[in-house]
């Protein structure tokens, strides 16, 4: 039997949390015994209760074990989007229109963002997510090809990095940026609008446990909603 996966802890603590076995100030049992219990790995529990300490259910002190936040903080869960998806699901036809492809030198902003020692080469993607042959969305992303080399022989053409990184790298955690942004010369070019118009921009970073995958600017063209659930 393969051992579950670290998803699958978290939402059976959650559930358990939820039914009130476990009152609010009250302290769980250990990472040890949980381990025990669900018969799994210390480091799967580990990282099933990072994610609910991540969500405000529960809090983590060194030495003082974990206890169910008295007053648990309701976040919203934002999930990385397949834009593919979103643009099916307006009837439209998908295509990623791949504007440049380069495999250079990370610049210290990258490097920093990503983690990597400086002068390691990363992969940079510019790519126009089209519907029905019009621009949907605008991404400039840069890729860590220590945690995903496998994206260098990918279509980029006929599949985006989106959703070949959401398949083939997926994230254990990121952080994400959400603002209103003028368009420059290049996001304008790029979706068809005039310079200078208000642009909804996801600024994301992600990683898979202490490997650092991918950052990207994502500019959706005027008009785009954003929806996420509480």
């Amino acid at each position: 039997m393969s051992e579950r996966s670290h998803h699958t802890i978290r939402e059976a603590i959650r559930d358990r949390i939820s039914s009130g076995e476990w009152a609010p100030g009250a302290l769980m049992p250990g990472e040890v015994d949980l381990a025990g219990e669900y018969q799994c790995a210390r480091t799967t529990v580990n990282r099933a209760l990072q994610s609910l300490a991540e969500d405000g259910l529960i809090e983590r002190k060194r030495r003082a074990g974990t206890r169910i936040k008295e007053l648990p903080v309701k976040r919203a869960r934002f999930e990385i989007p397949l834009i593919r998806q979103e643009v099916e699901a307006t009837g439209a036809q998908y295509r990623p229109h791949l504007l440049l492809r380069e495999v250079i030198d990370a610049p210290n902003a990258v490097t920093a963002r990503l983690q990597m020692k400086t002068g390691n080469r990363a992969l940079h993607l510019q790519t126009v997510h089209m519907a029905d042959g019009a621009p949907y969305a605008y991404e400039d992303r840069w890729v860590n090809l220590e945690a995903a080399s496998g994206i260098l022989d990918a279509p980029l053409d006929k599949i985006s990095a989106n959703e070949w990184l959401l398949k083939h790298a997926p994230y254990s955690s990121g952080d994400v940026t959400f603002s209103a942004t003028p368009a420059g010369p290049g996001e304008a070019a790029a979706l068809d609008i005039a310079e200078g118009e208000a642009l909804f921009t996801i600024d994301r970073t992600t990683w898979q446990d202490n490997l650092h995958v991918t950052t990207m600017k994502l500019y959706y063209r005027p008009g785009y909603k954003l929806k996420a659930q509480v």
